[in-house]
């Protein structure tokens, strides 16, 4: 492969139509445009309303993971790289082209993430036109590929790429139901016996971490016990990483329950950890658990 590389995209989206219709609009004034956009739905309510020749919507059963699966098989290998966005994640417009150029530069890498200039998901969440205009301004002078370049970095849900050829028959893990909490990690973890797995200062953007379209309480709580667990088990997460990312959040919604936030029903996920931790005691550990609470 030598230039540039042909990039599909893919969104996951649920309940947030509007937004994703501004991300759509976004990837279209690219620098570079990508060769392909799937958006990847559960319900036919979910799409924008008109999305003309831009996208493509695929439906399968609900989850981050059949749906980005589903966005895999759309796909195919009509394109060399799959870049996966949430939908709320706002890019430079460099980002497409600068993947582009870098999977076609590095025939090594297999997966690649972006820098994150500001993360709404550790906040109330950001607006798009303020995210707009921070984007705006980093985009004036760029970073151009391959920039600065980490190795053996896991990849980030909310814009990660890989490589087809090394996409092969992975697929996200369709266990880890409705939010995925970690199936990034999983994929990353799994894809890095194929080649590098690296990040960029030349791919930026912001996600905004909205709130809408989200899990509820109760089964995002334990997913946040049960699947770092379940990943130990495969063998796609160290354990003290496991404990470490657990205890994190047991803490944190422990201790803003007492005060919880206006957007997040901290709770709803003390009880789904504590759920979690029964289980784990208890010589249970399955991830599906999360959809029946």
């Amino acid at each position: 492969m030598s230039g540039s590389a042909r990039v599909g995209v893919v969104i996951a989206t649920k309940g947030r139509p509007q937004l994703v219709a501004l991300v759509v609009d976004t990837l279209a004034r690219q620098t570079k445009p990508p060769d392909a956009i799937v958006l990847a739905v559960s319900d036919a309510a979910d799409a924008p309303r008109a999305v003309g020749g831009k996208a493509t919507i695929v439906q399968s059963p609900p989850g981050s993971a059949p749906q980005r699966n589903a966005g895999i098989e759309a796909l195919g290998n009509s394109v060399d790289v799959i870049v996966f966005f949430d939908d709320d994640f706002v890019p430079s417009r460099y980002w497409i082209e600068n993947l582009s150029a870098l999977f076609a530069s590095e025939p090594d890498i297999v997966a690649a993430t972006g820098k994150v200039l500001i993360d709404g998901i550790n906040t109330g969440g950001l607006t798009w036109d303020a995210a707009a205009r921070r984007i705006e301004s980093a985009d004036r002078t760029p970073q151009h590929a391959p920039g600065s370049i980490k190795d053996n970095v896991s990849p980030y849900g909310c814009n990660m790429a890989f490589r087809v050829a090394a996409i092969g028959d992975l697929r996200f893990d369709e266990r880890l139901v409705l939010y995925g909490w970690q199936e990034d990690t999983d994929f990353g973890a799994r894809i890095a016996s194929r080649g590098r797995c690296i990040s960029s200062d030349a791919l930026w953007g912001i996600h905004l971490g909205s709130k809408g379209g989200r899990s509820p309480g109760r089964p995002l709580g334990y997913s946040q016990i049960v699947n770092p667990r379940y990943l130990v088990a495969k063998g796609t997460m160290r354990p003290l990483k496991a404990i470490e990312l657990a205890g994190r959040n047991l803490a944190a919604n422990a201790v803003r329950s007492l005060r919880p936030e206006p957007n997040v029903d901290r709770l709803g996920r003390l009880y789904g950890n504590l759920v979690g931790l029964w289980d784990i005691a208890m010589g249970r550990c399955r991830p599906e658990r999360a959809g029946e609470l």
